[in-house]
C-alpha cells in the first residue's frame, strides 16, 4: 500500500517533532528552554522528506546524532531512533547501494553514540552498531515484497512490531540500566517486555493498550528512567489500535485515556501547566491516532478494491460462460435446422415412395429409411436439449442395450451379417458407460457398412468384467471389392474422444483382411471385491442376425 499526497509527509514530520518533545522535554541540564523545541524541529521535521529523499535524510540524521552526542544533548536518543527509520525507508524506496551507504554512516554514528565518553570503542562491540543500523535496512527490503505479506494471518508484521518495540525500548533506556534504584536486569526485562507486547497489538489492540498503560504507571512509580520509553510504546499501541478499530467512539475513549496518562507522567508536581504544554501533549497523543486511522482507511480501501477486482473477475467469468452457452445454443439451432431440413425431406420422400412402391425389398428399404430418419430427428432433438442445458444428463432416449440391438437389426437389414453377443452382466456398468458403448457400436457398424459393404460378416461383443466395459466390433474380409461410401473422417476420432472422456482406451486396425475395433471403458464396480466369482457365474447370450 503506497500513501500519496502531502498528508503522510506532514504526519511523519509532526510525529518526529512530537517524539523528541516527548523524549527530550523532561531532560535537565544547563540548556535554555527555547533549545528544546528547536532541536525537536531539527531532528523531527526532516522526517517529512523521508519518503522522497530517504538516503539524504538518513545521512543528515547520522550527522545530527554525532553532533548531539558530542554536546551531550538528549536529542541524540531521538536522532538514533529516527535514523533507523530513515535507514528502513532507504531500504524500502531505494536500492541496495544507497541503503549500504546510509547503513555505513549509521553504523559509525551509532558506534560513537554507544561508546562511553573518553573510552575507545572496543573491537568486540562492533556487532551492536552494525546490527542496529543493518536491521532497519533488511526490514525495508523485506517490505518491498507483495503487500499480501502484511495481511492479518501473517506473523511477520507482528515480529517486526515486537522487534521495533524492543529496539526503541533498549535504545531509550540502556544508558540508565546501571544507574537506577532497581537492578539492571529488572529494568531491562521491564522495558523489553513493554516492547514485546507490541507483537500482539494487531490481534489484541485493546489488551495491549491496557498492558502498556499499566506498565507506564508502574514505571512512573518505580522505574522513572523507563517512563519515556514506555510512553512511546503506549503511543505505538494507540496507533495500532486506531488502525485496527474503525469506531471513532472507542478511538476517542483511548485518546482520552492516553492523554490522561501522559499528563500524569509528563507533568511533575512542581511544573507549571501552560497552554503550550497542554497543546503539545494533546498533539503528541493525537498524532498516532491520526496516523493509525489514515493507515486503517487506506487498508480498508485497498481491501475493498481487491474485493471489487475479485467480483469483477467472477462476473467476467460468468459473462463468458453465458456467452459460451448462447453460442452453443445458436450453433445447436443451426445444426438442427440444417440437418432436420434435409433429414425431414428424406423421410417425407421415403414415406411417399413407400406407398407408391410395391411390396418387396424396395418397400422394406424405404420403410427402413423412414424409421431411421425419425430416429435421427429424435436423437437430434435430444442433442439440442443437451447443448442448450449442459447440466442435464446426456442419456439416451432408449435403453442402451435396446439401441445396440436395434442398430444390429438395422445393419442386418442393410446387408451386413451381424453376430451380436451381449453379456448379461452389462447392467452392472453405469448408464453413461453403456450409453457411450451403444454409440460406439452404432458408429462402428456404420463404418463397416461404408467401407466393407453389404455381405460382410461382423461380430459385435459387449462384456462387463473386472470393472471394465469392453466393446469389440470385428468384421471379416469384404466379399467383393467396392468403392467406399463418402465419409467425413470424424467417426474414429469421435469414438476415441468418447472413450478418452471416460478414461478408456480405443484401438483400431487391420485384422486378418478385415478390421478390428476394440474399446475399453473403466468404471468403479460395486462388486470389485468378488469379481472373480461373479464373472465365473455369468453367461453370454448370443443373438445371430
Amino acid at each position: 500500500m503506497r500513501w500519496r499526497g502531502l498528508a503522510p509527509d506532514v504526519l511523519l514530520a509532526v510525529s518526529g517533532v512530537a517524539l523528541d518533545l516527548l523524549m527530550s522535554g523532561k531532560a535537565g541540564g544547563p540548556r535554555a528552554e527555547w533549545l528544546v523545541p528547536l532541536f525537536a524541529v531539527l531532528v523531527g521535521a526532516p522526517m517529512g522528506l523521508v519518503r522522497r529523499w530517504p538516503a539524504p535524510v538518513g545521512l543528515y540524521l547520522a550527522g545530527l546524532l554525532v553532533f548531539t552526542d558530542q554536546i551531550g544533548s538528549f536529542t541524540s536518543n531521538t536522532a538514533q531512533i529516527l535514523m533507523c527509520v530513515a535507514i528502513g525507508a532507504t531500504g524500502y524506496f531505494r536500492g541496495w547501494q544507497a541503503a549500504l551507504i546510509v547503513v555505513s554512516a549509521g553504523t559509525l554514528a551509532t558506534g560513537l553514540n554507544i561508546a562511553d565518553p573518553g573510552l575507545a570503542f572496543t573491537s568486540q562491540a562492533w556487532f551492536y552498531p552494525v546490527g542496529i543500523a543493518l536491521l532497519p535496512a533488511l526490514v525495508g527490503r523485506y517490505l518491498r515484497g507483495p503487500a499480501g505479506r502484511l495481511e492479518a494471518p501473517e506473523i511477520t508484521p507482528d515480529v517486526l512490531l515486537a522487534g521495533a518495540g524492543v529496539a526503541v525500548a533498549v535504545l531509550g533506556t540502556w544508558s540508565y540500566w546501571h544507574n537506577g534504584s532497581q537492578p539492571a536486569w529488572v529494568i531491562g526485562s521491564f522495558v523489553v517486555g513493554a516492547g514485546l507486547a507490541l507483537g500482539v497489538a494487531r490481534r489484541l489492540p485493546a489488551a495491549v493498550v491496557g498492558v502498556e498503560s499499566v506498565l507506564l504507571l508502574s514505571a512512573h512509580q518505580f522505574i522513572p528512567a523507563a517512563t519515556t520509553t514506555i510512553q512511546v510504546a503506549l503511543l505505538a499501541a494507540v496507533g495500532v489500535f486506531a488502525m485496527r478499530v474503525a469506531s471513532w467512539f472507542w478511538n476517542l475513549v483511548v485518546y482520552v485515556a492516553a492523554a490522561s496518562l501522559a499528563a500524569v507522567v509528563v507533568v511533575n508536581g512542581d511544573d507549571s501547566v501552560t497552554p503550550l504544554k497542554v497543546v503539545l501533549l494533546l498533539v503528541v497523543v493525537a498524532t498516532p491516532i491520526a496516523i493509525g486511522r489514515y493507515a486503517g482507511a487506506r487498508q480498508a480501501a485497498a481491501e475493498a478494491e481487491r474485493l471489487r477486482v475479485r467480483e469483477s473477475e467472477r462476473l467476467a467469468i460468468a459473462q463468458l460462460r453465458a456467452d459460451q452457452l448462447a453460442e452453443r445454443e445458436r450453433i445447436a439451432r443451426e445444426v438442427h435446422d440444417i440437418v432436420a431440413h434435409h433429414v425431414g425431406a428424406m423421410v417425407l420422400r421415403a414415406s411417399a415412395a413407400r406407398y407408391a412402391a410395391p411390396d418387396g425389398p424396395v418397400a422394406d428399404a424405404l420403410a427402413d429409411i423412414k424409421e431411421t430418419g425419425h430416429q435421427v430427428l429424435e436423437d437430434l432433438r435430444g442433442l439440442l436439449d443437451v447443448l442448450r442445458d449442459p447440466g442435464n444428463d446426456a442419456t439416451l432416449l432408449a435403453d442402451p442395450a435396446d439401441v445396440v440391438t436395434e442398430s444390429a437389426e438395422r445393419m442386418s437389414a442393410a446387408g451386413l451379417v451381424v453376430d451380436l453377443v451381449l453379456d448379461p452382466a452389462l447392467g452392472e456398468a453405469p448408464l453413461v458407460a453403456r450409453a457411450s458403448a451403444a454409440r460406439i457400436v452404432q458408429e462402428g457398424l456404420t463404418n463397416v457398412l461404408k467401407h466393407a459393404g453389404p455381405g460382410t460378416a461382423v461380430r459385435v461383443a459387449l462384456a462387463a468384467r473386472d470393472g471394465e466395459l469392453v466393446v469389440e466390433v470385428v468384421n471379416g474380409r469384404p466379399p467383393t471389392f467396392r468403392e467406399p461410401l463418402p465419409s467425413s473422417g470424424q467417426g474414429l476420432a469421435g469414438m476415441r474422444e468418447r472413450a478418452r472422456a471416460l478414461g478408456g482406451t480405443l484401438t483400431a486396425g487391420p485384422d486378418g483382411g478385415g478390421w478390428r475395433l476394440a474399446v475399453t471403458l473403466p468404471y468403479p464396480s460395486p462388486y470389485s471385491f468378488s469379481t472373480t466369482s461373479t464373472t465365473s457365474k455369468t453367461s453370454k447370450t448370443k443373438v445371430t442376425m
